[in-house]
């Protein structure tokens, strides 16, 4: 990104380089300066995507005497887990995780009827400052690497082969970038994710791009840069007021870049891509659940390629900010249909088990 896009990080110690961080082509150099035969490289990202298997010692296509120093080459213990806790009936699990410098981020797996969704972090912490958000409110610790929001896909995703999660063996059809952290903000090494998970084995996991949402709370030159991507993964703008006077509120880089320039960026990434854009809007009690701006809302997005989420709130310990009452959100959702304009009321999973991102961590550091 351009050097005043830059969202600067606090300076720490780099985590360890790990397989995903690299090309196949730096995989296999990093094989070969370890006195290996490069093919080794494509065997071991074969077990790791495609086997979800970290643990060199059970690769047995490698060589016995090779296995450590291979991993500990191309697999360092890059995140430990420090607990799961779960909910409906066990559907839902949310992951804390602690990285090499015990940085504590989450992510959130959720078992439906018709599909698995996993909810990542790409940064510990979130330096937007949106004064309803828990992760907000914690403020930025440090970029993800590209190998740390990976082992978030591939660790859950083996659980879940394995059985660990409730409902049987399964796969991840879904990842959303919609846990801690702005993803535009850290864009090379989220763009370098997307590629990880949606890169066919052994290059990466093979999900498809559809079935992929990188969320943005509105860095436009950023959004310009994926729709030069020409990939086919969904854009989420995390929009929450349709008016620049209470956006500049509750997302404070609406004072950089307001909402007809985010909804322009969205515009043009539906035209480009044409995947519909979503549009996603927490209800606040009092705040920005009136019908009036239902109804601007409405007016802003009718005619265009998107659907909304609106979000029941989920708050945040001590905080004045709570969901709208039910038939608020009821309204809302009736003015913007009138409006003709797609919209759901996402499914409220993990209230009881600090759902909104953050909660978690802040209780634990």
């Amino acid at each position: 990104m351009p050097a005043e896009l830059t969202f600067v990080a606090p300076r720490r110690a780099k985590p360890p380089r790990h397989l995903a961080d690299l090309s196949p082509e730096e995989r296999a150099r990093v094989v070969a300066e370890l006195g290996e035969k490069p093919f080794r490289a494509k065997q071991i990202a074969k077990h790791y995507f495609g086997g979800l298997e970290s643990d060199t010692s059970a690769m047995t296509d490698l060589p016995a005497e090779s296995r450590e120093k291979l991993g500990e080459a191309l697999l360092p213990r890059l995140l430990t887990p420090v607990k799961h806790i779960t909910c409906d009936k066990g559907m839902t699990r949310k992951t804390l995780w602690k990285a090499f410098d015990g940085v504590l981020f989450e992510s959130v797996l959720m078992r439906y009827p018709d599909r698995v969704t996993l909810c990542i972090s790409s940064q510990a912490g979130c330096g937007m400052n949106c004064p309803f958000c828990a992760t907000g409110q914690a403020g930025l610790t440090r970029n993800l690497s590209t190998g740390e929001i990976v082992e978030q896909v591939v660790a859950s995703a083996r659980d879940l082969a394995r059985g660990e999660v409730a409902g049987g063996p399964g796969r991840i059809s879904n990842i959303v970038f919609m846990g801690m952290g702005e993803p535009m903000a850290n864009y090379k090494r989220v763009l370098e994710t997307v590629r990880r998970i949606t890169d066919p084995v052994p290059n990466g996991l093979g999900i498809s791009q559809r079935g992929v949402t990188v969320s943005t709370v509105g860095l436009v030159p950023a959004i310009d840069k994926l729709i030069a991507e020409r990939m086919q993964v969904r854009l989420a703008i995390s929009l929450h007021a349709p008016d620049d006077e209470l956006r500049d509120e509750l997302v404070p880089i609406n004072t950089r870049w307001k909402v007809a320039e985010v909804l322009d960026s969205a515009w043009r990434y539906a035209g480009t891509t044409g995947r519909r854009v979503s549009i996603e809007y927490a209800l606040i009690k009092d705040i920005n659940d009136q019908a009036w701006r239902a109804d601007l809302l409405g007016k802003l997005l009718k005619g265009h390629l998107v659907h909304v989420n609106l979000i029941p709130l989920n708050p945040t310990p001590g905080s004045k900010w709570t969901a709208s009452r039910p038939e608020d959100e009821r309204e809302f959702v009736r003015r913007l249909q009138a409006h003709g304009v797609s919209v759901t009321v996402r499914d409220t999973r993990g209230q009881e088990i600090d759902g909104a991102c953050g909660q978690l961590a802040a209780t634990e550091s």
